[in-house]
């Protein structure tokens, strides 16, 4: 007659002496060590030509021609140079104005075209956000021409709202495919609460909706700033003046001291001064970026 062997419940305490396997917490999952290995290699490839910008922006003279690890007499000279620059200024000036005008007004009518597409029912409606969408695919150059004879004909041509526009134009298709995604996960009940209590469509959208779309809506205005800021093609070929050039272009019409002299050092600060900001904007708002991007994703 075979007899049972107790076995220990989970209930009863282990014994003296005996080690207990620690629980690994939950949410912490250890990475393999070729993962970090790529997540460095990504890091240097992204990281190396920013810093080797900005190692540029420090030398001066005979130093620019010597591929110098760390410059060996480092200067702020260069970027005293770039601030002394009027038409810099300027550029600087104007690419704030075109960046903010086009964002928001991509945003205010992205945000109902996005709405409705999340809400009203109609037929085809992935057929239009892809063709929304198709637009942003849509290179740049082909437009650039026929742009350049048809704002000459209007007077558009070296002006902001001649480049307002057409940047306009690539920017509300991602913003609006952008909040459509966002809207969708948005639950109708809040929508229905509000109509009961005697709100129009209009005050639902604008006192409950929008509200609760803040992530999507910061999100969308970064990615649309970001595209704006450094779009180069167009503002290259519709503009001629210093009074109409974003910084972008100005950058390329930088002059050295003389004829043969290269200005890579001044080019170099004014780029780090145009990206700076850029880095700086994606560090505060990057979890909102980030909820923002992966709210639509999942249904949940």
């Amino acid at each position: 007659m075979s007899t049972l062997t107790p076995q220990r419940t989970a209930a009863e305490p282990a014994a003296p002496g005996a080690r207990t396997p620690r629980r690994r917490p939950r949410g912490r999952a250890e990475l393999h060590p070729v993962v970090w290995v790529f997540v460095i290699a990504v890091m240097g490839f992204s990281l190396i030509p920013f810093y080797w910008l900005v190692n540029t922006s420090l030398k001066k003279g005979v130093s620019l021609s010597q591929g110098e690890l760390f410059p060996s007499q480092p200067t702020f000279e260069n970027y005293a140079a770039v601030f002394q620059n009027a038409e810099f200024l300027l550029a600087l000036r104007n690419s704030v104005i075109i960046a903010v005008v086009t964002t928001t007004v991509a945003l205010v009518l992205a945000s109902f075209a996005a709405y409705a597409l999340a809400r009203l029912k109609m037929r085809r409606k992935a057929l239009i956000l892809t063709l929304v969408l198709s637009v942003t695919t849509f290179p740049a150059i082909a437009i650039a021409a026929p742009l350049f004879s048809i704002w000459r004909e209007i007077g558009l041509y070296d002006t902001l709202l001649g480049l307002i526009i057409p940047k306009l134009t690539f920017a509300l298709p991602l913003a609006i495919y952008t909040l459509t995604s966002f809207f969708k996960e948005i639950p109708r009940e809040l929508e229905e609460s509000a109509y009961m209590d005697g709100a129009t469509p209009f005050t639902a959208f604008r006192k409950v909706i929008l509200p609760l779309a803040v992530p999507g809506l910061a999100t969308t205005a970064i990615l649309v700033f970001i595209s704006v800021w450094n779009e180069f093609l167009l503002a290259v070929t519709l503009t001629t003046s210093p009074e109409a050039r974003p910084v972008p272009v100005a950058i390329a019409f930088f002059s050295g001291t003389s004829e043969f002299d290269q200005p890579l050092g001044t080019i170099s600060a004014a780029s780090v001064i145009i990206t700076i900001p850029l880095v700086v904007l994606v560090l505060l708002c990057q979890k909102r970026i980030v909820s923002g991007m992966t709210a639509g994703a999942v249904k949940g």
